[in-house]
């Protein structure tokens, strides 16, 4: 992957970010969503390369931009596969909750998993983790294991876990193990990568998700030496149908980011909308925006944190 394309993508997502800063807290999540995919789709179609979204904004007859199959770019080469999330957390920005980032994964063709849009059951944790952890474990087990790979006490031991009805029993089971919970609301794309980052104090993600975001997620903890083992727990009789339509024989198979993500030439780019437990949000000043970025790169394995001050010049209404 060519650095300067990877320093392309993170203007994508600045912009995209940007964006949809402009909503958080005004109630009305489309509108927030609608603007980072606009922002980010006429991003896209400047840069020389040609890639097509395999994991998107939903099928073309369900969105108009982004969707699953769309081409974008504006040369022949490099050819790509992207995984983008423009709005991750569109809840989170339109009531102004805690958590919310605009997303890009890249591979060559044929990299990255066609995921269809239904649930998983997922465990993400770092590299020290990785060999550890066991998505059939008794919970109490994976924090033991995972714990003692960190080198840690399970009384300092931090689970993120989405704050859902569905996820009472795991909450219940992680604080009988002695571990303490963080609960989101929205967004676990972001609280995935964080097992990778020993900074953000989170040390294992684990519950019910979108398939597509366990796949945003592979590539950066891919690259980052850490694991996700995710397998498909679909909501309804249809998507059985999609999952099988993606080329997946065994509903029960577990994947792993190998099976997610594939190769070494891959990217993760992402920018913060609001503070998470990756990336700080999007701030307005006077005459300038600050936004903060990441761009993980698999083939140098680097990781890059980029702090940008745009000029602004608001209008004066």
């Amino acid at each position: 992957m060519d650095r300067n394309l990877a320093l392309e993508f993170v203007r994508v997502t600045e912009a995209a970010a940007i964006a949809a800063a402009k909503w958080i807290g005004k109630g009305d999540k489309h509108a927030a969503d609608g603007a980072a995919v606009t922002a980010m789709r006429s991003r896209f179609n400047n840069i020389d390369f040609s890639a097509t979204v395999v994991i998107g904004e939903g099928s073309k007859d369900q969105a108009p931009m982004l969707y699953t199959g769309e081409k974008v770019g504006q040369a022949r080469n490099p050819v790509m596969d992207l995984a983008v999330d423009p709005l991750e957390c569109t809840d989170s920005v339109a009531y102004g909750r805690y958590n919310a980032i605009s997303v890009i994964a890249t591979g060559p063709k044929d990299s990255l998993l066609h995921a269809p849009d239904t649930y998983m059951e997922k465990i993400a944790v770092g590299k020290d983790g990785a060999k550890v952890i066991n998505l059939d474990a008794p919970v109490s087990v994976n924090i033991k294991k995972t714990a003692k790979s960190l080198g840690k006490t399970v009384d300092d031991f931090t689970v993120v876990v989405l704050d859902r009805d569905r996820h009472k029993d795991l909450i219940s089971d992680v604080r009988k193990a002695g571990a303490r919970v963080r609960l989101i609301t929205d967004g676990d794309v972001a609280a995935a990568i964080a097992t990778a980052i020993p900074e953000s104090g989170i040390d294992m993600m684990m519950g019910i998700g979108g398939s597509t975001e366990a796949v945003l997620a592979a590539a950066p903890l891919k690259i980052l030496g850490g694991e996700l083992l995710c397998r498909f727990k679909p909501r309804k009789d249809s998507d059985i149908k999609e999952i099988y339509k993606a080329g997946v024989k065994d509903l029960k198979k577990i994947f792993s980011v190998e099976d997610l993500v594939k190769g070494k030439q891959l990217t993760f780019t992402a920018t913060g909308v609001i503070d998470g437990p990756l990336l700080n949000g999007v701030v307005f000043k006077k005459d300038k925006i600050i936004t903060h970025s990441v761009v993980i790169r698999g083939s140098s394995g680097t990781i890059r944190y980029i702090t940008t001050h745009h000029h602004y010049h608001p209008q004066n209404h």
